[in-house]
C-alpha cells in the first residue's frame, strides 16, 4: 500500500515557483528550503517544487537534461477543487497563461485549463452540475 505520494515538478526557479503556487493556493508550502518546496494537495499526496539543476545533480548524467525541456508541457495537474474558476483566476493572476476557460467537458467535467511558469498544464475541474 501507498501510504503518501509526492508529485514532484522540475522548475526553472524555485523561488518564483514557490511564489506562483503559494498564491494559486492561497497557502504558504509547509517545506521550503533549497533543493524542493512541498504544498499538501491532501492528506495522502504532495506536489514537490524542485529545481531542474537539483535533480540534474541528483541523479547524475544518464538523466536527460529537464531544462532542454523547458517551455514544452511535460506534465499536467489536475485538480478537482470546490471553485475551479477561483483557482483557474489566482493561477492567471499569478502568471500563468490561459489555455482553457472554465468548460464543460465530455467527461463529466467542468474544467479550466493554465500553464504555469514552466510549461506544467494546470487543470481546475469540478464535476458538472
Amino acid at each position: 500500500m501507498i501510504a503518501k505520494t509526492h508529485l514532484i515538478l522540475y522548475v526553472q526557479d524555485q523561488t518564483r515557483s514557490a511564489e506562483f503556487y503559494s498564491r494559486v493556493f492561497g497557502c504558504a508550502p509547509t517545506l521550503n528550503v533549497p533543493g524542493m518546496t512541498e504544498f499538501p494537495l491532501s492528506e495522502s499526496c504532495v506536489l514537490g517544487l524542485m529545481p531542474e539543476a537539483g535533480i540534474k545533480r541528483l541523479l547524475g548524467d544518464l538523466l536527460p537534461d529537464p531544462a532542454r525541456g523547458n517551455g514544452i508541457p511535460r506534465a499536467e495537474i489536475y485538480l478537482r477543487v470546490t471553485d475551479p474558476l477561483a483557482y483557474h483566476r489566482r493561477a492567471l493572476e499569478a502568471g500563468a497563461a490561459e489555455l482553457s476557460p472554465l468548460a464543460d467537458r465530455d467527461w463529466g467535467d467542468r474544467v479550466a485549463y493554465s500553464l504555469d511558469p514552466d510549461g506544467h498544464v494546470l487543470a481546475f475541474a469540478e464535476k458538472s452540475a
